[in-house]
């Protein structure tokens, strides 16, 4: 069942439960968002919304406690998103529930968040010891837009600050670690890298930093951000081929990386970065 943003558990006194309950999942619609941006029918751009969390533990058969890191892929085409306090008091209900192996645990998340989600989610779980996934990308491949000396005036998203130029196409892959949003509830400042790679007339890298910059005040969900930022690029800027990826740091133990495109792609390259 869904519900509306004001009756969500965040910024509210919480009570945390350590025995398994999935009622603790709060579903909230996309499509009011989307509304917003002009999106009413179908999508114009494909993705994820990636998830990592950092604190899952549980106990196994014996009643020794296990610990993991998961992933949770959950696709933006489900109609609803997970609000993320929501998500840690589900979370947290694991900590005292025994499961007799690590694919029995993997199942049940599958389930349950499928069901929050309204389409299916995927769930990988990692031992510590899997540096090779857990590991810190070192960005190596995109150009920082963060050295660029601009003038800054506009805290709140504006998509008249894009331009770009028409008769120079080029390909870029670009990144700036100045994107902060805060939420909607709270009001808490999010903080995260963006990533945007793209095939067309060259985007303005001075703009294109003032506009990221532009959403320092501004309050909304992370996957709302991203698919606020894609919808202004691709139509201020009309590339052939786009792609934003946003990786948040962590809160309560949990990250959350939107990834839109206008293709059906892999992944994007960047993965878990330092602040993360």
């Amino acid at each position: 069942m869904a519900h509306s943003v004001d009756s969500s558990p965040l910024g509210q006194k919480t009570a945390y439960i350590s025995e398994y309950d999935a009622s603790l999942l709060f579903p909230i619609p996309r499509s009011e968002s989307r509304k917003a941006l002009g999106i009413t029918t179908k999508l114009p751009f494909y993705g994820r919304d990636i998830w990592t969390g950092y604190e899952l533990s549980w106990l196994n058969a014996h009643g020794k406690p296990e610990v993991a890191v998961a992933e949770f892929s959950i696709p933006c085409d489900s109609p609803f998103i997970i609000e993320s306090k929501s998500f840690k008091l589900y979370l947290n209900s694991l900590n005292q529930t025994k499961f007799l192996t690590w694919n029995q645990l993997e199942k049940l998340l599958v389930k349950d968040l499928s069901a929050a989600a309204g389409a299916e989610v995927l769930v990988s779980l990692y031992r510590l010891q899997d540096n090779d996934v857990l590991q810190i990308d070192s960005l190596s491949s995109a150009f920082c837009l963060d050295e660029l000396d601009v003038m800054v005036d506009q805290y709140h998203p504006n998509a008249n600050l894009l331009t770009a130029d028409k008769d120079n196409p080029v390909s870029e892959y670009l990144y700036t670690n100045l994107l902060k949003s805060n939420c909607p509830v709270t009001g808490q400042p999010d903080w995260a890298s963006l990533f945007i790679e793209y095939l067309g007339p060259k985007i303005n890298h001075e703009a294109l930093l003032r506009y990221v910059i532009s959403f320092r005040e501004h309050q909304d969900f992370h996957e709302h951000c991203v698919e606020r930022i894609f919808s202004d690029i691709q139509r201020r800027c009309e590339p052939e081929y786009l792609s934003v990826y946003a990786r948040y740091t962590r809160r309560g133990g949990l990250d959350i990386n939107p990834f839109r495109s206008s293709n059906e792609v892999a992944l994007p390259r960047a993965g878990r970065l330092l602040r993360q």
